[in-house]
């Protein structure tokens, strides 16, 4: 029995078909712009054990993003909320390249390695402490790669796990090459 797991065109209602190819600045400005308590209840969330509070206030964050969390799979769940939970802790910058932002913060070559080369729960506790992290650095990560990273991670199709690689390689590029950088100018 093969396993299906849904693309991010299945996630988006037909009416919506300019939105999912931007789900994640959608979630973003949605959160940028919710009440206090959504947004309380989304940074404090833990997208493994979700509360019906904090149920609610993802359940409206996904709809008005454009995306149909109502047709999901259990396992789709916690990973949005892994990614609503980041963007209310981080916000969002699609401008720059993740690798690069996590540079200009100054997040370690040993926190980003062990980011990049984790796995499951490993993965999705590590991310809201770099998260944080980036916050008290005042640099918002780009959601575009680190989105699809959520999703593609611990996905039991091998093509995911494959994608999941290339965006980790994505990421990795950028923040070597800024820290190559820096260091030949000191």
């Amino acid at each position: 029995m093969t396993t299906h797991e849904p693309t991010l065109e299945e996630h988006a209602p037909p009416e919506a078909a300019a939105t999912y190819r931007e789900p994640f600045g959608a979630l973003a400005a949605y959160i940028k712009r919710a009440s206090t308590g959504d947004r309380a209840a989304l940074a404090r969330l833990k997208p493994e054990a979700l509360q019906p509070h904090q149920l609610a206030a993802l359940a409206r964050a996904l709809s008005a993003a454009g995306l149909a969390p109502e047709q999901w799979h259990a396992d789709t769940w916690p990973r949005w909320a892994l990614i609503a939970h980041g963007m209310a802790l981080a916000g969002h910058d699609g401008k720059q390249r993740l690798g690069r932002q996590l540079a200009t913060a100054g997040v370690s070559e040993s926190r980003v390695t062990k980011l990049l080369t984790s796995r499951g729960d490993a993965f999705t506790q590590l991310l809201p402490r770099v998260l944080r992290l980036l916050a008290s650095k005042g640099v918002a990560p780009n959601w575009r790669e680190l989105g699809e990273l959520v999703l593609k991670e611990g996905s039991a199709l091998r093509s995911s796990q494959a994608d999941a690689e290339e965006i980790r390689l994505q990421i990795a590029g950028p923040y070597f090459s800024s820290l190559a950088r820096a260091e030949s100018k000191s």
